[in-house]
């Protein structure tokens, strides 16, 4: 499919601190081993995108240059980043893993989190959602530009998926 330009693979890569990563994500794989995936698939020519995601302010943010420099290295063409994002009871869980596991920042994290979104901790608007603003969101966006361009990352533009192959069957499909 890659060799005719028919797909693409996007892989988060949340830290490469494992100690982090057994706090944010205990049951997924690693950073390191999701940067083997990727270097599997750019082997195989298959275009990945190195998405830094979710960065979190005062907890994982310090990472995001490690994180591209690692993605870069191994085979990624293109990165994306997120800010934490906290759509409805998602605010509430992520407020009290950030009081048992960073007791000592976790006011200083909603804070920043919430100046970033006109002082919601979730913004649901879909014009906006996506666009972070403030003093911390601005300096996050400007380190990511910067190191992405110093990587080369996001300069090849990838080609757009070859879509001519794809037949629209004229119907919904059953799922059954």
């Amino acid at each position: 499919m890659a060799a005719l330009n028919l797909c693409s693979v996007a892989i988060s890569v949340t830290t490469l601190e494992n100690d982090l990563k057994r706090k944010l994500e205990p049951r997924a794989p690693s950073g390191r081993t999701r940067l083997a995936t990727i270097e599997s698939l750019s082997r195989r020519g298959i275009p990945v995108t190195l998405m830094a995601a979710p960065m979190i302010p005062y907890v994982n943010d310090h990472e995001m240059e490690q994180i591209l420099r690692s993605g870069s290295a191994a085979g990624a063409l293109s990165a994306r980043y997120i800010f934490i994002r906290l759509p409805r009871e998602v605010h509430g869980m992520f407020a009290e893993w950030l009081a048992t596991h960073f007791p000592e920042r976790a006011a200083k994290v909603m804070n920043v989190i919430k100046a970033s979104r006109g002082g919601r901790a979730y913004d649901s608007n879909f014009e906006t959602r996506m666009r972070d603003t403030g003093n911390f969101a601005d300096l996050l966006d400007k380190r990511f530009q910067l190191e992405a361009r110093r990587l080369g990352l996001n300069t090849k533009r990838n080609a757009e998926l070859e879509l001519g192959l794809f037949t629209y069957p004229g119907k919904q499909l059953s799922l059954i």
